[in-house]
């Protein structure tokens, strides 16, 4: 066993990185600015690239701008040096990352970008020094200190440089009005695309699949249709179509509490009158919403009055909504 202070150790991490991006706010001036209008207004796609850890933010910051509503991908400045380049086309914008500043192989690179009159954003740690100088703009993400006790591992600075370029992704999320459907598109598989794409249209029982009984039935046959649907539920529909009232287990359960004669019995006069019902074209994590806030375990939707589908938690588990 050893008589380390881990948790010291973490904490002292923690607050050295807290005051990186501290000082961040100084550097989000008009250089920021500019920055956001150089790649809001840019024809292509912005290409991002660094070295070590600088690619590794890059890859993320790159992916971070295309989720949000800013085409983006990451190039590798080695890859890059031997043909790679060639997907980098007039109308995009260069984000070459660097903390020191003078990454040689993104050098290398920067007279190309130039002679080809591609627009050139750097992100350094040191204002003065090469590739800031070849830019068009320059975001500082100079740190008073990395977290890395011999100074030595990118810490601070990788933080820093992975909260400027969110700061910009956000930013330009925002001028352009991107919306929740936006992201959703972008994000079609998962649990996230489908909660932000799935409706209820999608996952809802329609046609001979729908349990339904009209008012006269008897409770017997309200019981025998909904143990024939299978969702826990019917619905009462008048002959026109027009909902009238649900009838669910629970319901069946508090029945026989009463000793009523389930073969007499008209649904009409026992059902739940005034249910809960819903669009179509509702969000599917939406639906669930209600059914968790009524506390109930179905759904039935509606077009005009008119019953048009059902379902219950069941179906939304299975969509993987929850």
């Amino acid at each position: 066993m050893t008589d380390f202070d881990f948790r010291q150790a973490g904490i002292t991490t923690l607050n050295i990185e807290l005051d990186a991006i501290a000082q961040l706010e100084q550097y989000i001036n008009q250089d920021f600015e500019q920055a956001c209008q150089l790649i809001q207004h840019a024809t292509g796609k912005v290409v991002v690239m660094g070295m070590g850890k600088s690619g590794h933010i890059g890859n993320k910051i790159a992916a971070t701008f295309a989720s949000t509503g800013t085409p983006s991908f990451f190039v590798h400045p080695g890859e890059a040096s031997h043909g790679d380049l060639g997907m980098i086309e007039k109308g995009d914008v260069v984000l070459a990352i660097s903390n020191s500043g003078e990454a040689s192989e993104i050098i290398t690179l920067l007279p190309v970008v130039k002679r080809r009159g591609i627009t050139l954003i750097t992100m350094t740690g040191n204002p003065a020094s090469t590739m800031a100088r070849l830019a068009q703009v320059n975001l500082c993400i100079k740190v008073p200190k990395e977290a890395c006790p011999i100074g030595l591992a990118p810490t601070s600075s990788t933080t820093a440089t992975l909260v400027m370029g969110d700061a910009l992704a956000i930013a330009l999320m925002q001028a352009k009005g991107f919306t929740a459907d936006d992201f959703a598109l972008s994000h079609p598989g998962g649990a996230l695309g489908r909660k932000l794409l799935l409706r209820i249209s999608d996952v809802m029982h329609t046609g001979d699949k729908l349990p339904v009984v009209p008012p006269d039935a008897t409770v017997r046959d309200a019981l025998l249709e909904i143990s024939a649907k299978g969702l826990g539920m019917t619905a009462v529909v008048e002959h026109d179509g027009t909902l009238s009232g649900i009838f669910t287990d629970g319901d069946l359960r508090r029945l026989l509490d009463q000793r009523l004669d389930l073969h007499t019995t008209r649904i009409g006069d026992v059902m739940g009158k005034n249910p809960t019902s819903v669009s179509a074209d509702l969000l599917a994590a939406e639906g669930l919403k209600q059914m968790e806030e009524r506390k109930i375990n179905g759904l039935l939707v509606t077009e005009n009055s008119r019953l048009i589908g059902a379902l219950n938690m069941h179906d939304l588990l299975k969509a993987g909504v929850m």
